[in-house]
């Protein structure tokens, strides 16, 4: 407390007032500054007296167990010298009996008589250096059995193995390994045997119960019964895998091949084109699989607007209205899967609020390796119907320019009624042939270029690709993909500080449309593969029957129905380096050469 104020004009004293009390020192409680130490109380000293207590009586144990196996191992040790020297002395006894040494005439003995005792000198030190070698041996394997006593029971039914077995391929004994590690050897000694077994057995039951009769051509004529045909596909396919043993001698690959081909044609309802573009693609285990799924629609999936709502927001009112979904996986945070409802998905007030949109789980992939950015340039050279446009623009958060470019004029009206319904104002709506926009608008920091393709990744979408797509087909599209990604590549800027990227995806799982379109594009223009930044698919192929492509197109990625449960899908993403582009001669003397 401070002195009273007086307001009469004399002045305040200084110093402590009467009432005032001194501050004493501070004080801390226990345990702060200085650690004190923690006292055992009676019950916890016991516990610790009796703990070692046993510990001293397991160490004096072993000691008595450790003599106790010494003592017994010497007594074997000496039985073993003693019979060793036994059978020695018998087997020399067996041996010719040395004759009496004959004296000669002066007194001294024969030669004979000489070389006989030599002899049995020369055997007597043998037998001491097998005795001796064989005391070691046994010394060692003693020791070894001491070391082993805690191995299981199947060890010590393999001891008696022949020594070829105990040594490693590189020739080693097994003396030189630890117990552990000779435990594992005879472990998988056995179940190496256990398997050959199994495997031969397999076999055998497989020659004696398998029986396939190649059909006749009335057979092959009647494709009413899908059982049949069926079954005859499971049994070539059997046939194949294994077609050195399960074949017939006066077949050939090529026949059997041809048989699977027609059945698989009847079954599915695929023309022979595709069907053989299909076998050259996939194993033949994984083809019936691909054509078993894609007969199969794929889940109805939803993306959800971040423009407008959270996933979490939208799901909780989706499910308000009778809808059954999850989220689609932790690959995204934005995409539910929806397995029924009771009212239309594409008429729900969510939906006209524009909260999400309608799309595949496969379209979601080709702007996530894009990894647009906000305040950039980006450009989709085939928009519609607006899917991947719209999420580009979500993640740009309405910054920067997207264009949105597509051909068809009827489907770019589509384009238009997503975005006003979606809320994306960042747009400019174009509807330019692709090939011709280098020469229209460049300098994009990101392209993306979802091409017009063949659609054999989405059977399931549109079954007529099963029979009005052949080669003519394949070409056409091919030339065209090739012209588009060229274009998109000439559009990005290889100097833009953020991008300069260019993503090119399909959903079509043919080579022709994939990897060989990316690897001429590899060719003609100075940039390069990377990795798409996708956490799942399979890499694709860098080599295709007779054709070799870039090792860096291992980079793309790939999905497949029958794997990932979407539809097939081809992502490649690539990184312009120069916006010079070479002209015809320089790429016609580099190809030369």
């Amino acid at each position: 407390m401070g002195r009273k104020a007086k307001f009469d004009g004399t002045p305040v004293p200084t110093g402590r007032g009467r009432k005032a009390k001194k501050q004493g020192d501070p004080t801390f409680p226990k345990g702060v500054l200085v650690k004190e130490e923690k006292t055992l109380s009676h019950r916890q000293k016991q516990r610790a007296r009796k703990r070692s207590l046993k510990q001293q009586s397991l160490k004096e144990n072993i000691k008595k167990l450790k003599e106790e196996k010494r003592v017994k191992a010497k007594d074997i040790v000496n039985e073993s010298i003693v019979k060793d020297a036994s059978k020695q002395l018998k087997k020399t006894k067996k041996k010719k009996k040395s004759p009496e040494p004959v004296p000669l005439e002066n007194g001294s003995v024969s030669d004979e008589s000489e070389e006989m005792q030599l002899d049995e000198d020369s055997v007597a030190s043998d037998a001491e250096g097998v005795v001796e070698s064989r005391k070691q041996r046994t010394k060692k394997k003693l020791v070894d059995s001491d070391v082993e006593s805690d191995v299981t029971d199947s060890d010590e039914e393999d001891s008696d193995a022949p020594d070829d077995e105990d040594k490693d391929a590189d020739g080693t004994d097994d003396d030189d390994l630890l117990p552990i590690e000779k435990a594992n050897k005879k472990l998988k000694r056995k179940q190496e045997k256990e398997r050959k077994l199994a495997e031969e057995e397999m076999t055998d039951m497989m020659s004696q119960e398998f029986d396939f009769n190649f059909p006749t051509e009335e057979e092959l004529a009647d494709a009413g019964n899908l059982k049949d045909v069926q079954q005859r596909m499971k049994d070539v396919v059997m046939i194949l895998s294994d077609f050195k043993r399960l074949r017939d001698a006066n077949r050939s690959r090529s026949e059997y091949l041809d048989l699977l081909r027609k059945d698989l044609c009847t079954y599915y309802s695929y023309n022979n084109f595709l069907m053989e573009r299909l076998i050259q693609i996939f194993p033949l285990d994984e083809l019936l699989e691909f054509l078993e799924a894609s007969e199969v629609q794929r889940p109805m999936t939803l993306r959800t607007n971040t423009l407008k709502t959270r996933r979490r927001d939208l799901a909780e009112a989706l499910i308000n209205r009778g809808v059954n979904l999850d989220p689609i996986g932790k690959w995204t945070k934005i995409g539910l899967v929806v397995y029924s409802s009771q009212v239309p998905m594409g008429a729900t007030p969510e939906y006209l609020a524009g909260h999400y949109i309608l799309q595949g789980a496969s379209s979601f992939l080709p702007v996530m390796a894009l990894e647009p950015k906000e305040n950039e340039r980006i450009l989709d050279m085939c928009a519609a119907p607006g899917g991947k446009s719209s999420h580009v623009a979500a993640l740009m958060k309405n910054t920067g320019v997207l264009f949105a470019n597509d051909m068809n004029e009827d489907r770019v009206k589509a384009v238009v009624g997503n975005f006003h319904r979606l809320g994306i104002v960042n747009s400019v709506i174009s509807t330019y042939d692709g090939r011709k926009l280098p020469s229209v608008i460049k300098g994009f920091d990101r392209v993306l270029l979802d091409a017009p393709c063949t659609g054999t990744g989405v059977v399931s979408k549109d079954p007529s690709v099963k029979t009005n797509k052949d080669e003519v087909d394949i070409q056409r599209c091919s030339t065209l993909q090739r012209e588009l990604l060229l274009a998109a590549i000439d559009c990005a800027n290889a100097r833009s500080e953020s991008g300069g990227v260019v993503v090119y995806s399909t959903c079509s799982i043919l080579p022709e449309e994939n990897e060989w379109v990316v690897d001429y594009a590899l060719r003609k223009r100075d940039v390069k593969l990377v990795p798409t930044g996708l956490e799942f698919g399979t890499e694709g192929f860098t080599s295709y029957r007779q054709h070799r492509f870039h090792p860096s197109l291992k980079l793309t990625k790939r999905f497949y129905p029958h794997v990932h449960n979407m539809d097939g899908f081809f992502v490649a993403k690539l990184k312009k380096f120069s916006n010079i582009v070479r002209k015809k001669k320089d790429a016609e003397e580099e190809s030369l050469e």
